[in-house]
């Protein structure tokens, strides 16, 4: 019989081998999520001997994961601003990022009492439905192109009990009429096609309609800011998170569509990641 310590020092080796990055990490998470106990647990428990029973359907993870197949798609979910948000392969899986954006909104934006919010590109619905549910005199829209991303966030909604949105299927604004909103953000595809080749083998799990955003990575954003500005209510916000070195001309984009109090926030490895605007 093999213990929790074994398992996890075996298991850390391989995905070390295999190029994995934070793999002790990784590891404690599968373990953990195959034992049904938190990380924290696994100290307690590290002379337990591991039955069968856990250990093969652990190897099956363990192998996937060291083929690249991200950690939140074999324990599906993650964790979002203090929620559990399912995560697979019909959407980008959220990054912490974005989750620094969310809280920024939350702690920054000054809304009305009942406002409009918009998250255009919302994938699993992580940044739209944290909003909903921190602002919850609000009704949020989530529009998305992809119908399979509009699915998972409708479950994610549903499992989250968030019943304060709506969900449109759309090529940007395509598909909204004439709806404004006090609160427009958005996650859009923003990395260049010429960074393909270099990306992590992980984001080869990742819908390419969510990561590619043309040559420089702002075909989509070019797009979206001229519009957006116009379907802001007075006073409104408009917030996105972009790739790196893209924040100069997105800055350009929104001074040029009138926009007012333009910033890039940077997120905590210093990267100018969330510009952010008003409409006077």
């Amino acid at each position: 019989m093999t213990t929790v310590l074994e398992t996890l020092d075996k298991g850390t080796a391989y995905l070390t081998k295999k190029g994995i990055e934070d793999a002790r990490r990784n590891m404690q998470m599968l373990i953990a999520h195959q034992l049904s106990c938190t990380r924290m647990d696994l100290y307690l428990r590290f002379d337990q001997e591991m039955e069968e029973t856990d250990l093969a359907p652990l190897r099956d993870l363990l192998k996937k994961r060291g083929e690249g197949v991200p950690i939140q798609h074999l324990l599906g979910s993650v964790t979002f601003h203090r929620r559990d948000f399912k995560t697979d392969a019909r959407a980008l899986i959220p990054r912490p990022e974005t989750e620094e954006l969310a809280e920024w909104l939350v702690k920054n934006a000054k809304l009305p009492d009942s406002p409009r919010i918009l998250d255009m590109g919302c994938g699993t619905g992580v940044l739209g439905l944290t909003l909903a549910a921190d602002f919850p005199n609000s009704h949020s829209t989530l529009a998305d192109l992809s119908p399979d991303a509009l699915s998972l966030a409708r479950e994610n909604a549903a499992e989250l009990e968030i019943t304060n949105v709506s969900f449109v299927e759309s090529d940007l604004f395509a598909a909204l009429g004439g709806q404004s909103f006090d609160l427009i953000v958005a996650n859009l595809p923003y990395v260049p096609e010429t960074d393909r080749p270099g990306l992590a083998k992980e984001l080869a799990h990742d819908p390419d309609l969510a990561l590619f955003g043309g040559p420089d990575g702002m075909d989509l954003i070019r797009r979206f800011i001229p519009e957006a500005a116009k379907r802001l209510n007075p006073g409104g916000w408009l917030a996105l998170e972009i790739g790196i070195h893209q924040s100069g001309e997105v800055e350009s984009l929104l001074h040029a569509a009138s926009l007012t109090g333009v910033l890039t926030l940077k997120d905590l490895s210093g990267i100018p990641r969330f510009p952010v605007a008003r409409r006077n």
